[in-house]
């Protein structure tokens, strides 16, 4: 008869549960592993079959079948080991009591020696294994605090298969993790190297961060080398509010599934900030491979995507990013599978506005001959651009600026006044779970939200017009209005708040590109 553990599988960001049968008789003396196993899998009968017997244990020279339930779909990884390991041990009677197997989700990488190494997606192994009824989980003990966030099953951490072996015929008791989530969130606050106050000059664009952070908005710059692109979106981070503890355990299971989580950690409490090189492929960005895997826009959820010298990156890479960003989501469809990754980010970007990088300069000219500068901004499509709500002109600061003593506003006082926009935001919002910000409002919402009085739709037709917007771009400014008002802690959008917005469209206006 044949014995049951239980593993897991990941697929996309969630689990599922993976039953392992196995069954040992005298006919033959061949090792099988059935159910669509990867090579990592396959090759795992030599990594049991070392720890079993260097740790005294018997391991069969007969024939040996296990099978991965359900075996249609394809499993991947050295996780598991333990679960194969384990239902072998009980299979030739070592375990004396099987039945309890059963109320565990078993999972690890073994060693030669038998010590247990961790693994990817602890978190929702527990969340899957929580559904599914199980009484517990054994794992890895570099895993056990992040899987032990999760209320209502019980965690065991091991570090090698003898104690698995001894708690399951009971041998030794296993004390079970136990996290306090809360306390854990607020005792490891979120730091910044980075800090507003390290900007001199540039308050113009520390507005549009202000704004563009207040609403979840995307923002690109556009200036000449040195102005001050870079260093003003590595702080954008400082200023966006906190995450909450939903948000943390979302960016968790992306982080953890990705094999991003550092040692012993248990949740990521601070929101993310992506930069890739711009060499990076389509699969790495986007996510997918032959088992899907998260790329960078998923890394980024609930935090900030910074593509630098976006021209640079090959325009196939680009492109792909224009569907998640309106949906917030990318979809990796395979034959037999199709996964879903979350992809709420905030893009940030930053190009020069010619290939020199002097187009537009105020005191440098422009060495690029004629029709470069239009070539090189059409590296970036107008589909793209209209996606993005913020486009904000970097001028070079002076050097009066530079050399004064004064202390530019820190981060944490402008922060104040986003998280008191993000409430009101919140608040607008409460009813729609899938709606944190104004950047990710419907048309509908749109319409009973951020609807402009009579003036503003004189100002508005007057701004279409004349920089010849697209009806997406027509959407994007109404959101930072919207925005704005909020900043100001105004309920209805006011004039002021739409010329302000319209502003931020500097790459719609006609000169650029065309000296």
């Amino acid at each position: 008869m044949p014995i049951k553990t239980f593993g897991s599988a990941i697929y996309g960001v969630e689990a599922r549960t993976i039953t392992v049968e196995v069954e040992v008789n005298n006919k033959g003396r061949f090792y099988f592993i059935v159910g669509l196993p990867d090579n990592a899998i396959k090759e795992s009968l030599q990594r049991i079959e070392t720890a079993i017997r260097t740790n005294g244990y018997y391991m069969p020279r007969t024939k040996i079948i296990i099978n991965l339930a359900p075996a249609d779909i394809k499993k991947s990884g050295s996780a598991f080991d333990l679960p194969m390991a384990i239902g072998t041990l009980a299979a030739t009677g070592q375990i004396l009591e099987p039945h309890k197997i059963e109320k565990f989700v078993i999972m690890g990488e073994l060693g030669l020696d038998g010590a247990i190494k961790p693994i990817r997606g602890a978190l929702p192994i527990s969340l899957q294994a929580l559904r599914d009824g199980f009484e517990g989980i054994i794992l890895p003990v570099a895993n056990a605090k992040e899987a032990a966030m999760v209320d209502g099953i019980s965690v065991y951490g091991v570090n090698h298969i003898t104690e698995v072996f001894n708690f399951l015929n009971g041998k030794m008791d296993i004390e079970a993790t136990v996290v306090d989530i809360k306390a854990a969130f607020e005792n490891n606050p979120a730091s910044n190297e980075f800090d507003f106050s390290d900007v001199k000059g540039q308050e113009n664009i520390k507005r549009a961060l202000e704004v563009s952070a207040a609403g979840g908005h995307n923002v690109i710059m556009i200036g000449p080398p040195g102005a001050g692109k870079t260093m003003l979106a590595k702080r954008i981070s400082s200023i966006l509010p906190p995450l909450s503890i939903a948000e943390a355990l979302e960016t968790t299971k992306i982080h953890s599934v990705a094999g991003k989580l550092g040692d012993h950690t248990m949740i990521v409490n601070q929101r993310p900030f992506r930069n890739p090189h711009h060499s990076i492929s389509d699969v790495a960005l986007v996510g997918g491979g032959g088992i899907p895997q998260p790329g960078e826009i998923s890394l980024a959820h609930n935090g900030v995507l910074f593509l630098d010298e976006l021209p640079e990156f090959k325009r196939t890479v680009l492109e792909v990013m224009r569907q998640p960003m309106e949906e917030r989501k990318v979809t990796i469809s395979r034959a037999r599978i199709a996964v879903d990754f979350p992809a709420s980010f905030m893009l940030i970007a930053s190009m020069n506005p010619c290939p020199c990088g002097y187009y537009n300069h105020p005191d440098k000219t422009c060495s690029c001959p004629p029709g470069a500068v239009q070539k090189y901004l059409n590296k970036v499509s107008g589909p793209l651009m209209d996606r993005i709500d913020l486009h904000i002109e970097v001028t070079p600061v002076h050097f009066e600026e530079l050399a004064k003593n004064s202390i530019a506003e820190n981060s944490q006082n402008i922060r104040q006044r986003v998280i008191a926009a993000r409430e009101i935001q919140q608040e607008r919002f409460r009813q729609n779970e899938s709606v944190y910000c104004n950047a990710q409002m419907t048309g509908r919402m749109l319409r009973k939200y951020a609807s402009p009085n009579e003036a503003g739709n004189i100002l508005l037709k007057t701004a279409m017009d004349r920089l010849n917007l697209s009806a997406r771009a027509y959407d994007r400014i109404l959101k930072v209005a919207r925005t704005i008002a909020d900043l100001d802690q105004s309920e209805s959008i006011l004039p002021q708040h739409l010329a302000e917005a319209i502003q931020y469209r500097s790459l719609d206006r006609e000169q650029w590109g065309n000296p």
